[in-house]
């Protein structure tokens, strides 16, 4: 049987999962109401996060596709996938053009030798514009220095929601069937010239982790044939060589993974039995074997402290509480997560290094939803030396906003040593490309939201280091914080409402340290909430007022890690995301200020 292999990338909501979903349901390889994103967490935010295998069978070809994450923090999963496979689908959204993360897919795929197919998806959006988004894709392609071959891109316009793609505009609306003889007549069979009886040559490209089996790894196979209880060599990316030995091998059918009796070259499985395996070493069954080149993972570029929870309220929620608890999940968490990296030298906190926030914070709503209790420090970018220069990493952002917020927008994210690189005015929107720093972002999104009154679209991606930008003031409000432990009221709580913005609501608990909420003015105030109203029998004017509570800005995950500060604590609990100060009472800090 022929075998292509092909990946999906895209801007993050450009539509790659409902494309592969729609390839899946015709196929037959996935029922109705199956899905790639199959993480809870996927379905709530709508986006992917981890790349997924999947294989389809058409006309007795089987295609395995491999569906990746749009999110910039997520990149690292995306360029790894890209070596094992030998033709993109590169889905654009036909209202909105190329995105930043088109641009960082489509550079890695160009570099690689790639021929992509161009799918201009959501052709059903009011305002969108197949024939300018075709325009654009090629501008694109010219700009990234595309070959002659790569511009000559075919294109397939498509409705990934509703299933059905079509050569030309005006052909017939019907299902997802030109997109897969697109698939057959422009991806080279990976298969073609393999020989079963070669020397074996596979290298992983993603991690799985199963309760039984261990560590496994997704691995395309080059050459030879690759059996279960094969006696193997492991090729480190260091130049050792480590001898092991396979004990199941899996293939993909649809979303399914299914034990193989052998995978011959070309194909993509699953290989369990090898505790140590990593993404891009050689696994071959010749000693002597040149490996085949590493596969590159990009570096962290945020970094924050995993400690064990302290808080007056600690181990009344969560699970698992313990040092050694939090430790063995991160542990777990390496064993697939490869742009995490963990510093365990101290023994009651974590160093732990990631791509970006919504990367770490993806990791602790899972770990919170397991059952466990924790605190977090404020994150802080990695900063390094390069020829006594001192580097750190830069992002560059694109904005979609209405004209009349641009003011704002250049403004804030000037104070935040942004710098305008590009502004397209389209009829009522406008187009804004910015490049700084990533310790400017942090805590921006926030900022954004309000200033574009939830109209504006930010997309940001890792561009590299580069000298340090100086010193930038990100946060311009201060701290409300609870003197008294106890349950909030709503008449103390409407008297502090107009100091600031409150996170909490009424009837909370709450513990002294604990930060309520936050000052318009800047400075730390200390506050009671848990106050109640003087009763007496004498009658005064302001007696029966109504109290009318605005409503909170509760926290999340995401929020939390946005506003803290220095000195500063994020506490996440399976039912609850609480700040409070590192030093709960008002002498420990003045102490720890000394």
């Amino acid at each position: 049987m022929e075998i292509r292999n092909i990946a999906i990338i895209a801007h993050v909501d450009h539509g790659k999962t409902a494309l592969t979903d729609a390839i899946l349901k015709q196929t037959g390889a996935a029922a109705e109401g199956t899905s790639m994103d199959s993480n809870a967490l996927e379905r709530e935010r709508g986006i992917t996060i981890y790349a997924k295998n999947a294989a389809v069978e058409y006309k007795s070809t089987k295609i395995n596709i491999v569906d990746t994450p749009g999110h910039a923090d997520f990149g690292s999963e995306v360029e790894r996938v890209l070596r094992s496979i030998d033709s993109v689908l590169l889905v654009v959204d036909a209202q909105e053009g190329p995105m930043p993360q088109t641009r960082f897919v489509l550079k890695k795929s160009l570099e690689l030798g790639l021929k992509p197919i161009v799918v201009l998806n959501k052709i059903d959006k009011p305002a969108a514009d197949a024939h300018k988004a075709h325009d654009q894709v090629l501008e694109l392609f010219m700009e990234l220095g595309a070959s002659d071959e790569q511009c000559d891109f075919p294109v397939i316009y498509a409705v990934g929601r509703d299933g059905f793609a079509m050569k030309n505009l005006e052909d017939e609306r019907k299902d997802i069937t030109p997109l897969l003889e697109l698939i057959l007549e422009k991806v080279p069979p990976a298969n073609k010239n393999a020989d079963a009886s070669a020397t074996l040559m596979a290298q992983p490209f993603n991690l799985a982790y199963d309760n039984f089996l261990g560590r496994m790894a997704v691995a395309r196979v080059y050459q030879g044939t690759l059996k279960p209880n094969q006696p193997v060599f492991l090729k480190t990316v260091s130049g050792e060589t480590i001898p092991g030995k396979t004990t199941k091998i899996f293939t993909f059918k649809g979303l399914e993974r299914v034990e193989a009796a052998e995978a011959l070259a070309g194909d993509i499985v699953m290989v369990a039995g090898l505790p140590d395996i990593f993404i891009g070493e050689t696994l071959t069954t010749d000693e002597s074997a040149t490996p085949l080149p590493a596969i590159a993972v990009d570096e962290p570029t945020i970094a924050l402290d995993f400690l064990v929870n302290n808080s007056p309220f600690a181990g009344k929620e969560g699970k698992f509480v313990t040092s050694r608890q939090i430790r063995d999940r991160l542990l777990k968490e390496l064993e697939v997560n490869v742009g995490l990296k963990v510093d365990f030298s101290n023994s009651d906190s974590f160093h732990v290094s990631g791509r970006g926030e919504l990367h770490i914070a993806v990791l602790l709503e899972n770990m919170r939803r397991e059952g466990y209790e924790l605190q977090v420090s404020q994150p802080q970018v990695i900063t390094r030396e390069e020829d006594g220069v001192k580097k750190e990493p830069f992002e560059e952002v694109t904005i979609d906003t209405p004209t009349e917020f641009q003011g704002a927008i250049i403004e804030k994210l000037g104070q935040r040593a942004f710098v305008l690189q590009n502004l397209v005015q389209h009829e009522n929107t406008v187009r804004l490309t910015l490049l700084g720093p990533t310790r400017g972002l942090l805590g921006y999104k926030n900022v954004f939201v309000i200033d574009t009154k939830g109209e504006g679209i930010l997309s940001s991606r890792f561009v590299g280091f580069e000298p340090y930008a100086g010193e930038i003031r990100r946060r311009a409000v201060g701290s409300m914080i609870s003197m008294a432990t106890g349950k909030t009221l709503g008449f103390s709580l409407w008297n502090l409402q107009d100091r600031g913005q409150l996170y909490i609501h009424p009837a909370t608990e709450v513990y002294e340290g604990q930060v309520i909420g936050n000052t318009s003015k800047g400075e730390e105030m200390m506050v009671n909430p848990t106050k109640g109203k003087q009763l007496s029998n004498m009658r005064s004017s302001g007696n029966d007022e109504a109290i009318y509570l605005t409503p909170p800005y509760e926290l999340t995950i995401e929020r939390g890690l946005e506003i803290i500060g220095e000195d500063e604590y994020l506490e996440i609990t399976p039912k609850s995301v609480r700040l409070r100060k590192q030093f709960l009472t008002e002498n420990d800090r003045a102490k720890a200020r000394r």
